[in-house]
């Protein structure tokens, strides 16, 4: 039988600490994971949901955006996919008498672990002007509500429309249209505060934002860079990639400041070997590179493939490529061959010989793959650090090449396909001017705000309702007390929602909880049973069906929801079908099929099992759609993270027991971190020059420019191997101290990821 939610908020500042793991999966993560799933649904409803997990007639994972093969395991899932199935099939429920016992202020209290542990919502909650306590509230009601403040409003750039990465196709289409037939591209969506500036980057050298391999491609690779990304906890399914890339003969080159498990070795519960053996050893060679050293690495690398060619081998430069393909090449060339290496040592932390290596590796690669996740995209000059990476393979001729390519590795499920529907605050002139042609009503133009000027907007007064789709915004964020204060400035909060979190417990004057159908659970609308759409992190599309009935007979789906407070907000005057659209997702999906490229016969393309692939032109037909017409090669100056005497740069985290800010479990297991998430990993020599032992608590303050000094107290130290000058702790813990205007160039990034801090003691 599945166990009840805990009662009493545990303790999370006093963990058992052993020593880190070395390899990961295996058979403690098909216990772990049976385990978890076992105490949310009861050993039945575990194995019928959890064996029709990204099947081709099943539904795809509400975890992560990793993509699956043609032929697929009967079992696939990883541990953190079974963990995030668990907590929405969950069998716990949150009704009107659990917020009846709790008052806001109470539930304000707890922890993102205690709240997502209640269960699953059931009822449309609402939160008066001046009240304690949510109460039920009608779906009438509700959207009577949201239309009332919406149609207050002085301009419809007054509100903010937020989306979650587990929205689906059709939800988000329908969400970015009802936005901007209200009048506002005000469309922030959680890519602002993860691979912006991956899409920045790319769009500007290859014009098209996304990564350019294919699963196929990753297998076909003999060099596979991992750079900025624990793959271990974060895409665990990755680590069966690479598994079948190294059996073929590539090697892996991992890029961190942390040693991870998952890439030291890689325990297959497929296999007998990764059951019951030692698994496969993964990386060749490791730099533990300082953090936001990356930038340099790879100019670095650039500089010593040029000297190859210079010195005689004809094979290091695809002259040939480079001619015919690339634009902005002497710029570069020069800028590279001016890279100095003590700059790039201080910059990296490493030493010379182990970046000569890394240089030999890439010479010898015929097939390079770069992978990359929020390591390298959470700095202030992240958007440089990608480009390099692009110069880099630019230099080898491998974009457009089997085998090769780009490879930004996206988190949430279907974060990537939300982007694609238009869920943008910048969108495409082209994209506006098809909308235009199909529903006849003239899109607003003007850009809207992205996560961190949406902040600055609720904040100053500026926004006055935040709607969003999906995702707990509040413990998602920068700067958690400034972003806290904006929110409770707005004069109305909804969320729409599967499960309980932070975002409900901080609100506006009035504020709305609207529970929706999850990824597992069946869809049935007036015309049948639907089914809906997701796109992955390598741009394959493909069906996704809930066959569980409903965690409560009041739950809509998102389309739905949207499709209802179109019909309730616009009325009328509306030009969009909005009742027929909520009654048939195949609809949407003819419309999007005449506005966004690449889904023409979409409903007969996704009939297909297992999907279709978007077309990519740089990966297809070595097409570059940029200012330039051909791919670009960029020179920009060389940026590092400075780090003041005395203090070190922190990057923020997930835990294993994480994703996101969900919060399955106090644990850490790679790590060596058991039953607490307040700690901080300093490295034992920095930790000695500090003067702070391993076990003592400290409070972390971060310092930026702005003057400001933001604390996150009571930490345990936990001496950990990670690079010189460097600590690692869990958000959303630390968020608070990510200053709100701290961010990446161009893409607005917060620099989650080189945060300077000072340690006191607690």
């Amino acid at each position: 039988m599945p166990q009840k939610p805990p009662s009493a908020d545990p303790v999370q500042d006093s963990p058992q600490v052993r020593e880190p793991e070395h390899a990961a999966a295996g058979l403690t993560a098909v216990a772990h994971s049976l385990r978890i799933a076992q105490r949310q649904m009861g050993t039945k409803r575990t194995a019928l949901t959890l064996l029709r997990v990204n099947q081709k007639d099943g539904f795809d994972c509400p975890g992560c955006a990793w993509p699956e093969g043609d032929h697929r395991h009967r079992a696939e899932f990883c541990e953190n996919g079974a963990k995030a199935v668990a907590e929405e099939a969950t069998l716990r429920r949150v009704g009107p008498a659990f917020f009846a016992e709790h008052s806001v202020p109470q539930l304000a209290e707890r922890s993102g672990y205690w709240l997502g542990q209640q269960g699953r919502l059931t009822e449309p909650m609402y939160l008066p002007e001046g009240a304690e306590h949510y109460e039920p509230v009608s779906w009438e009601r509700a959207f009577d509500i949201i239309a009332e403040e919406l149609t207050a409003l002085s301009s419809p750039d007054e509100a903010v429309y937020y989306t979650s990465g587990r929205t689906s196709n059709e939800a988000a289409f329908l969400y970015q249209l009802f936005a901007r037939e209200f009048g506002t591209n005000n469309l922030p969506d959680c890519s602002n505060m993860c691979h912006e500036s991956s899409g920045s980057a790319l769009t500007e050298t290859l014009g098209v934002g996304k990564g350019s391999v294919l699963l196929e491609d990753l297998w076909q690779a003999d060099l596979i860079i991992v750079a900025g990304q624990n793959p271990g906890t974060n895409h665990p399914r990755m680590l069966s990639a690479l598994e079948k890339a190294k059996s073929a003969g590539a090697k892996i080159m991992t890029v961190n400041p942390l040693p991870e498990a998952g890439m030291e070795r890689f325990k297959n519960p497929q296999t007998a070997r990764g059951l019951a053996g030692g698994g496969t050893p993964l990386t060749d060679h490791f730099l533990q590179i300082r953090l936001g050293g990356d930038q340099a690495l790879f100019r670095m690398l650039c500089r010593l493939v040029l000297e190859a060619a210079d010195a005689g081998d004809e094979r290091a430069v695809d002259s040939a490529f480079v001619r015919e393909h690339t634009h902005g090449y002497e710029e570069f060339a020069e800028a590279a061959r001016k890279t100095d290496w003590d700059e790039v040592l201080t910059a990296t932390g490493l030493a010379r010989e182990e970046i000569e290596r890394a240089a030999e590796l890439v010479l010898a690669a015929e097939r390079p793959v770069i992978c990359w996740a929020m390591g390298l995209t959470q700095h202030k000059h992240s958007v440089p650090t990608i480009r390099e990476i692009v110069n880099l393979l630019l230099l080898r001729g491998a974009v457009g090449r089997p085998g090769a390519g780009v490879c930004p590795v996206r988190g949430h499920s279907n974060v990537q396909g939300d982007r694609t529907m238009g869920i943008f605050e910048r969108p495409e002139p082209a994209f506006l001017d098809a909308l235009e042609r199909e529903f006849g009503f003239a899109p607003p133009r003007e850009h809207g705000l992205d996560v961190v000027r949406a902040i600055r907007a609720l904040r100053d007064g500026e926004a006055k309702v935040f709607f969003a789709m999906g995702g707990n915004f509040v413990a998602a964020s920068p700067d958690t007390e400034v972003t806290e204060d904006a929110m409770r400035r707005a004069r109305l909060t909804v969320h729409v929602s599967t499960k309980l979190n932070r975002s409900h417990c901080v609100t506006g004057a009035r504020a709305l909880i609207l529970p929706t159908l999850g990824r597992t659970e069946r869809d049935v609308q007036s015309s049948g049973e639907q089914f809906v759409t997701v796109e992955d992190s390598m741009g394959m599309v493909h069906a996704s069906r809930g066959r569980l009935a409903p965690a409560g007979e009041q739950l809509l789906s998102e389309p739905a929801i949207v499709c209802r407070l179109a019909r309730r907000v616009l009325g009328e005057s509306s030009v969009v079908p909005w009742e027929s659209f909520e009654e048939d997702y195949g609809l949407v999906r003819d419309r999007i099929s005449r506005v966004v490229p690449g889904f023409d016969g979409f409903n007969e393309k996704v009939a297909r099992p297992g999907g279709f692939a978007l077309p990519h032109a740089p990966r297809d037909e070595r097409s570059f759609p940029t200012a330039t017409g051909k791919a670009n090669f960029t020179a920009a100056s060389l940026e590092y993270p400075e780090l003041p005497e005395g203090r070190l740069l922190l990057q923020t985290i997930r835990s294993h027991d994480q994703y996101n800010t969900t919060v399955y479990g106090l644990d850490d297991r790679y790590r060596g971190i058991k039953q607490g998430r307040r700690v901080v990993l300093v490295n034992p020599q920095d930790a000695a020059a500090l003067g702070v032992a391993d076990g003592s608590y400290v409070d972390l303050t971060s310092e930026w420019r702005d003057g400001r000094t933001r604390t996150a107290p009571g930490f345990r130290v936990v001496h950990y191997p990670t690079a010189r000058g460097c600590a690692a702790a869990y958000y959303p813990e630390t968020n608070v101290l990510v200053p709100l205007d701290a961010t990446a160039d161009t893409s607005n990034t917060p620099t989650s990821k080189s945060v300077v801090v000072r340690i006191d003691p607690a």
